[in-house]
Order: C-alpha cells, then structure tokens, then sequence
C-alpha cells in the first residue's frame, strides 16, 4: 500500500479500537465515516462491487475530475478506510454484512428510510445479536415524520433548511454554496451523534450488557442545515420578522460586509465596539470613530449604509494587501477571499498542516485537506490513502472472498 508522503502521528489515536462498518455512499455518511478515520477508527466502507457493465462502488469515485478514471476527491473523502465489495441486494451479501456488524461498534447508513428493514438489517434485528451497537442513519427528513420517505438531497435540505433563502442578494435568485454544505453539516452532527452514544455506551454497561448498551442517531440533512441557522426561527417568532437575503451584510451586526479594492475585495468585520472605532481611526475617518451614537450596535446598524460607504470609499483606494496590512496592524479582522490557488500558497495553513501529500496507487501526489479538531495527546492521522475498489476484501473476509 502506498503510504501519504507525510508522516503520521505516533502517538495513539483517540479512536483507536472502534470498528466502524460504512454502508453509506456519496456525502454525508462517508463524511462521519472519514471523521471517525481520521482519529483511528477502523472503518469498513461496503461496496456495491461491479456488474452488468457498471463501474461498482461508491459513485464519488467518478465524481468532479478523474486521475486515470477516479476522483481525486475520492482521496479526501475515503481516506484511512478499507473497501470491501459486497451486494446487499443479495441475501448472501447482506449475510456476510450481518457477520461483520456483529462484531462492530457502529454502522453507517443514508439510505432511504425503511431500506435496511427491508433488508432485515433495522436497528432492531442487528441489535438482537450485538446489544451494543451505535446505528448512524442520515437521511434527508429523518427516520419519522410526513415526509421520511421523501428522496433528499443536500440542495433540497439547503432549501428546506432556509439557508438558501438568505443566501443571496437582495430581490436575486437564491444561489448555492459551491459545495453541498447540507451533506458535510450532516456528516458532522452524525459524527457527533457517535461520540455521544459512545459515552453513553460506556455508561450503561452492567453485568447483564458487559459492552453497554447502543442506540439509534437520526440525523436529518435539513435538520442538520436548519441547527446553522442562527436567530432565523426566534426572530420569526418572537417578532414575525421574516430574515431576508443581504448578500455579503450580516443585518443587524455592523459593520460586516465586503469591500471592493483596487484589485480586488477583502472581507471585514468590525462589528465589536472597540474594533469599530480601531477601524474608523485606521480608515482616516475619527468623526466616525468618536461619534457617540455609533459606540454601540444598535445605533451602527441604524446607519450602516453611512459606514458601508465609507469605508468602501477607503478600500477602493488601495490593493488589498495593503487593506489587509493596514487592518491587521490595527487589530481589526480582515481578510482576503481565497481561491484554491491562494489556499494552496498560504504559509498559515501549511504551518497549521492544513494541506498535506497523498500518493496515489498509481503514484500521483494529490494535495488533501488536514485534520480537524487538532487534538494535542491523541492527534488523528492521515495512515491510509482512499483505497481502490474491493482493495480489502482479502484482509476483512479472508482469501475465499474472490
């Protein structure tokens, strides 16, 4: 196996132990699953293997652009996880995955509701073998509810969720995020959703269930979007105040906003009272800084057409770097808006190791996302590239699984 071009942590990974089976495909439960990886689960992603034609397998492995016929995103998101090729449409796949659970901490699955009963693989019949068992389920609606069995996507639970009505600016078509944050927001809650029932777990056990007791997380994707969601509901409901878009603003916290400069934009957010008059004094504009109906938020949003133009009429002035030099030595935040050239050449995250080497099976260096939370005893570790299809069918079911 081809090994990152980094090294990984040496000390023990706080996940270490945990068997994780991963029955979900495409986003959101392969995100949990790479979360829990990434910190020394052993995750079993299974496959649909290939037939009638088909590629078989994960169909992120064919999405976005391909390096000799698979997605170098696919690096990213299956990471430190072994593939194993099994139909669960046959009652001999679904067999072997029952053996495989039984000896599992946790299984993932987003498919849609009701699909593993039908299977006889719900929460109820696996747990009659394996008391213990932690049982992620994502899904679009959740597992109850009028609209379960609905088929959900992240763009609809984005929709769903009211994030997409507020991203946009004002009387424009709402637009999408450039990645399906729906899927990711999900993957995050699920994974946490684990971490949670592994404590409780850990709490139960007693002589009659010596490895503690499982449960079932429902995670929905618009759910997961409609929890990011801020003051939109208290608002509505304190007041009937519908939040409408403001595009780059952040209404009723001033200033925040985008500025244009003389080649560029820069982002920034003086909304604190202290900041604004650091702000106000660095941009040549003390009048501002020293009025006193401003000191305060209340009386900055009431007027904040008035900041918004002067402090665009200052950025418009100057490139952004020097925007950007002037606003951090004034300790307010900035920040440029990156493209994924500026990413890759910015030394702050290469020193956070936030960009790291992988090698591919067939020998391309493909640069991935670091890990994140950064842990200092138990940091997690990138050990495994994302494997090829069936690459660990072998090792999990043994030489007869040819």
């Amino acid at each position: 196996m081809t090994q990152p071009t980094h090294t990984p942590a040496l000390a023990p990974q706080a996940l270490e132990g945990l068997k994780v089976i991963e029955l979900g495909q495409l986003i959101a439960g392969p995100f949990a699953g790479k979360t829990l990886a990434d910190f020394g689960a052993e995750v079993i992603k299974i496959e649909p293997p290939a037939a009638d034609g088909t590629a078989g397998g994960d169909p992120l492995r064919q999405w976005r652009m391909l390096h000799n016929g698979l997605s170098v995103w696919w690096q990213f998101q299956s990471r430190n996880k072994k593939s194993v090729t099994l139909d669960l449409r046959t009652e001999a796949g679904r067999a072997i995955v029952r053996e495989l659970i039984d000896q599992a901490d946790v299984v993932i699955e987003n498919f849609k509701p009701g699909t593993l009963e039908k299977w006889g693989m719900g929460y109820e019949a696996l747990s009659q073998t394996n008391p213990g068992l932690i049982m992620l389920r994502i899904s679009g609606y959740g597992q109850t509810g009028p609209y379960r069995e609905r088929p959900g996507f992240a763009v609809v639970a984005e929709a769903m969720g009211g994030m997409r009505y507020l991203n946009a600016e004002p009387g424009r078509t709402p637009v999408r995020a450039g990645v399906s944050l729906g899927d990711t927001l999900a993957g995050l809650h699920g994974a946490i959703g684990v971490l949670l029932a592994l404590q409780a777990r850990q709490r139960s056990i007693s002589p009659e269930a010596p490895k503690g007791l499982g449960q079932v997380i429902d995670v929905a994707l618009y759910e997961a979007v409609f929890n990011c969601m801020e003051s939109l509901l208290p608002e509505y409901s304190a007041f009937g105040a519908v939040r409408q878009p403001a595009g780059s603003a952040l209404p009723g916290i001033a200033p925040s906003n985008a500025y244009p400069c003389a080649d560029g934009m820069v982002v920034i957010g003086g909304n604190g009272d202290s900041i604004f008059k650091r702000l106000m004094q660095a941009i040549g504009r003390d009048d501002l800084a020293n009025d006193a109906e401003l000191a305060h938020n209340p009386g900055r949003v009431r007027r904040v057409a008035e900041i918004d133009e002067a402090i665009g009429a200052w950025t418009a002035q100057h490139p952004v770097d020097h925007v950007v030099q002037v606003l951090n030595d004034a300790s307010v935040p900035v920040g440029r808006i990156y493209s994924a050239k500026d990413i890759a050449e910015d030394p702050h995250y290469r020193a956070r190791e936030m960009i790291v080497p992988v090698t591919t099976h067939d020998g391309l260096t493909v640069e991935v996302p670091g890990i994140i939370p950064k842990l200092s005893r138990t940091p997690g570790a990138i050990t495994r590239r994302g494997p090829m299809l069936g690459e660990d069918n072998d090792e999990v079911l043994g030489p007869s699984a040819r």
